[in-house]
């Protein structure tokens, strides 16, 4: 059973009037983050490479696309404050990639890099998304790199988060522990406290606030995280890797790209993030500060006023 509202089917269903919504407004008004009443803000589902994908929608049909790729056990609410910042300017699809969030788990079990490209490209190219602006968060980041090689004509502009093709952080360790040890909850404070615990750079309430999307009830009752169960497994088949990209390919992109690292990443360090930016052609650095790996919902202000100069000078 859902925590949240989500479409059951292929009508969009309206989230404008939903309480999901009032909760996002009340967090954004704490954050002191700026927004329109939005247009619209929808759930949907749609069907590519026979795998039902869920996402969110925001803004008007004729406003310039941004298309936004989450990290690995997260979902494309992870991004609701920028997108609800963006909804004014911005035609905005969020995406649960596959075995995450709202959408199916993957009957193959495949959650590798070129599989999630693959559904990405597909998408865009379904929903009709002409030269999207592209943001990937970690996971989401590398699948935006992946895919900036294999159709570099897809995208307008790309914005990596904490993430760079090489990495000499040990965050990645933490983030795998957290995730094989957090499975199945018999209270959603349960898992709040230990999300408080593993990312002190979020208030406590909006941790509350955004606890459902993370969570679903099973039919015993218990609460259990959304991705798929075998994203948890600590020797899971992980297909091809998130890396293997070079800094010598990277040169390869043309457009414009933003690499945004936390002040307090373990994930990506100083190093690895002016590497990859010195690779970019058209490359560009911001590091936010008061955050670590997950920046755009550990310090959303900060991660904002890091995008907006990108965004104004496309």
């Amino acid at each position: 059973m859902h925590l949240n509202e989500v479409a059951s089917g292929l009508e969009p269903l309206d989230l404008t009037g939903s309480e999901e919504l009032a909760s996002l407004l009340t967090s954004a008004a704490d954050l002191g983050i700026a927004h329109s009443k939005p247009s619209r803000y929808a759930s949907r589902n749609t069907v590519v490479r026979h795998e039902r994908l869920h996402f969110l929608e925001w803004g008007a049909d004729d406003a310039p696309p941004v298309v936004l790729l989450h990290g690995v056990n997260q979902s494309s609410h992870a991004w609701d404050l920028v997108s609800l910042h963006l909804a004014d300017r911005y035609h905005v699809y969020a995406i649960d990639q596959r075995g995450h969030g709202d959408s199916e788990w993957a009957r193959d079990q495949d959650y590798s890099r070129d599989a999630m490209v693959a559904d990405a490209i597909a998408f865009i190219e379904q929903q009709r998304i002409e030269r999207p602006i592209i943001i990937g968060h970690s996971m989401g980041g590398g699948v935006t790199l992946a895919l900036a090689l294999a159709r570099p004509e897809l995208a307008r502009a790309l914005a990596f988060v904490d993430i760079a093709p090489v990495r000499t952080g040990d965050g990645g360790r933490e983030i795998r522990e957290f995730m094989e040890r957090n499975v199945e909850f018999d209270h959603i404070d349960e898992f709040v406290e230990r999300v408080r615990k593993y990312d002190p750079f979020r208030p406590l309430e909006h941790i509350h606030r955004t606890a459902r999307y993370n969570l679903i009830r099973r039919h015993d009752g218990k609460l259990i995280a959304k991705s798929d169960r075998v994203l948890h497994e600590h020797d899971r088949p992980r297909g091809t890797p998130m890396s293997e990209i070079t800094l010598e390919q990277v040169g390869a992109i043309e457009v414009p790209a933003l690499v945004v690292r936390g002040e307090h990443s373990r994930v990506v360090t100083p190093a690895d993030a002016q590497a990859f930016v010195d690779a970019l052609p058209r490359g560009r650095f911001a590091e936010v500060a008061k955050c670590g790996h997950n920046v755009h919902t550990q310090n959303t202000p900060g991660f904002l006023e890091a995008l907006r100069p990108f965004l104004a000078d496309l």
